[in-house]
């Protein structure tokens, strides 16, 4: 009898570890307070790399153009994809409250600025859809690749001629000059581009001082749209070392 009940101990505790990673768990406003309380004193760059960091498990947004912009919400921390995870963490590393969060998210999302009525964003067809605008946009931190490496430039789209990229040989001797918080936004290789944009991923670094060494991770939605995936980390030369992309472009909040 007692054998009988540890087991379905174990199994219910199995199935509800399984359903939060199938279904997945909005981060409660308090948990997020608490946190930007926790955080005063460190860089924003650090506080983005440790909200980015909570998303890890966290399942991947398999909505092609993202479950937020469905939704037309500005919170939807139960699934993420990429550019989503790169919003939020940002978003909350640069505000004191969530309700701040959102306010921030209205002003960083778009070309413009969001429009929230009545609990929904009003005018998504306005945001940030490619992630070199991004950059661009100077919203989304100072571009600082040329600060890591040599850069070369290599074939644009939408109307640009090239785009400027660290190549990954210059990623990889350029580490020593990375940040925690730092974006990388990962380059395509313009014979493989689908769709009419350069930057194919985007992940947010996290260094960690560790007695034998600077360990630095990536953290990442690691995943494709209708196969799933998660958010996940893991160290920053492994993941180069293997990418499918040809180099980066790198922003920073100083």
């Amino acid at each position: 009898m007692k054998i009988t009940l540890f087991f379905s101990v174990k199994f219910l505790l199995f199935l509800l570890v399984f359903l939060w990673a199938e279904i997945g768990l909005a981060i409660p406003a308090e948990e997020i307070r608490k946190m930007q309380t926790g955080l005063q004193g460190k860089t924003t760059g650090e506080k983005i790399a440790l909200f980015a960091e909570r998303f890890v498990g966290t399942p991947y947004d398999e909505d092609p153009q993202g479950e937020y912009v469905s939704k037309a919400a500005i919170v939807a921390d139960e699934r993420v994809d990429c550019m989503y995870l790169t919003f939020r963490a940002v978003e909350l590393a640069l505000s004191h409250t969530p309700e701040e969060a959102i306010q921030i998210a209205l002003e960083k999302r778009f070309h413009s600025r969001g429009i929230f009525q009545d609990g929904r964003v009003m005018n998504y067809e306005d945001r940030f859809q490619y992630a070199e605008d991004m950059i661009e946009s100077g919203k989304w931190g100072r571009d600082v690749t040329g600060e890591i490496g040599r850069t070369i430039r290599v074939k644009g789209t939408r109307g640009r001629d090239f785009c400027e990229i660290l190549p990954l040989r210059e990623v990889k001797q350029g580490m020593k000059k990375l940040k925690s918080g730092d974006i990388f936004f990962f380059i395509t290789p313009p014979e493989k581009r689908k769709i009419n944009e350069c930057i194919g991923h985007i992940g947010i670094i996290k260094i960690e001082e560790k007695p034998a060494a600077k360990e630095i991770y990536l953290i990442h939605a690691s995943g494709l749209k209708n196969k799933g995936g998660s958010v996940k980390k893991i160290l920053l030369q492994d993941y180069v070392s293997r990418m499918p992309f040809v180099g980066v472009k790198i922003s920073r909040f100083d």
